[in-house]
């Protein structure tokens, strides 16, 4: 299969489960329009990003930790003095919640318990993609009974997209190779929301290079040894005071960096498949058009 089929194969398929997702949700809610819950919790960071722009906060219980840490969110403020929970049943029950938001990745145990005791649980899909972007606004939107809100929200997430999309067909040029490095010297793959933000931006993703699917560690050796056109850096040298940053703080990756166009588009922006990654998109956009015209971004 070309590469263009499998795209093609991949886009139809990402509609087929925005349908089974949309099923799945009103299956249940037991049906699409439902009172408002006014004691919502939230269990993953990447449901709290979308729950704090569809929801007024005094509907909002309890979001997770990572909510206000601004290098996991790129809206911290949004988040900021809202009640924590740290994802047990325990601790959201503590809330007595009418709405839990979960994810495939909650402890299923957590779930079932909250079920039997009667909890509202709703399971959100975290993206893997620009369409599943679409469907976690919408299916939240739905789970708290604010399906304006949850359109508005893709309506400005697409019109954002677009206006930056129309700069990357403005440009004349080839696709530069840009490789997404991250701390523990993980590279993004070929494969994910990543590797779409990198093409809508105009970039194609060096980690085929390296023979990278759905994404893996990769030595500095490699990367010097066969180097990307632009350096996509997802965090600062010193973001993380851990050992698996050190290799953001290596010699060798900062004579890299500094001999070659590089560019650092915060983690915050695309850790999680939210509206934020529009930002990533028009970073990335900038960086390439700085390129195209000569100037290291």
């Amino acid at each position: 299969m070309t590469t263009r089929g499998a795209r093609a194969l991949q886009s139809i398929l990402a509609a087929a489960a925005m349908v089974v997702a949309a099923f799945q949700l009103v299956s249940q809610t037991g049906a699409a329009e439902l009172a408002k819950p006014q004691r919502i919790v939230s269990v993953n960071l990447c449901t709290d990003q979308i729950l704090v722009e569809l929801a007024p906060r005094g509907r909002i219980a309890a979001v997770t930790n990572l909510a206000t840490d601004p290098l996991s969110t790129p809206v911290p403020e949004a988040a900021a003095g809202l009640p924590i929970t740290d994802g047990t049943a325990e601790s959201v029950l503590a809330f007595d919640p009418d709405l839990v938001l979960v994810t495939p990745f909650t402890s299923p145990a957590t779930v079932s318990l909250l079920q039997r005791l009667g909890r509202r649980v709703v399971t959100i899909p975290l993206a893997q993609d620009f369409a599943g972007i679409r469907v976690a606004i919408q299916a939240i939107a739905l789970a708290i009974g604010d399906m304006a809100a949850g359109e508005a929200l893709v309506t400005q997430f697409d019109a954002a997209l677009r206006v930056t999309e129309a700069r990357v067909r403005a440009t004349v040029g080839s696709a530069p190779r840009a490789a997404v490095y991250q701390v523990n010297n993980y590279v993004a793959g070929t494969s994910g929301i990543v590797d779409e933000a990198l093409r809508r931006a105009g970039f194609s993703n060096h980690a085929a290079a390296y023979g990278i699917g759905f994404g893996r560690q990769v030595s500095l050796e490699e990367i010097v040894t066969a180097p990307p056109d632009v350096l996509v850096l997802s965090s600062g040298p010193n973001d993380y005071a851990t050992t698996v940053a050190d290799n953001l703080r290596h010699p060798m990756l900062q004579r890299m960096a500094a001999r070659m166009p590089s560019v650092v588009i915060p983690w915050s922006l695309w850790l999680c498949g939210t509206q934020h990654i529009v930002r990533a998109v028009q970073m990335l956009v900038e960086a390439r058009l700085q390129l195209v015209r000569g100037r290291a971004p």
